[in-house]
């Protein structure tokens, strides 16, 4: 089950119907971006919505099953923000002159 299937399972748990639907309807509009801007920008964007809503429902509620969904999807958003970042060149050696 990927990451967004959970988190909209737990919030269809605490009777957050809406966010589960918001979930869903930021889904949907990220995969037109996906075949424009790439997968790990849209990834990148979709983990961090659920972030934010994640972050909310933990300030909502205290649930170690909250806890433990922000940091997996908080990991895979820095894995999927780390694809996007331009490699740095490497620095010129004297002997390459």
């Amino acid at each position: 089950m990927d990451l967004v299937e959970k988190v909209k399972e737990l919030c269809l748990e605490f009777k957050e119907e809406n966010l589960a639907k918001a979930i869903e309807r930021f889904a949907t509009l990220t995969q037109g971006i996906e075949k424009t801007r790439g997968e790990a920008f849209a990834k990148a964007g979709i983990y961090g919505f659920l972030e934010g809503i994640l972050t909310t429902l933990k300030m909502k509620y205290s649930d170690e099953k909250i806890e433990t969904l922000l940091h997996e999807v908080k990991t895979a958003r820095e894995e999927a923000e780390a694809l996007l970042r331009k490699p740095k060149p490497p620095l010129l050696v004297d002997n390459d002159l």
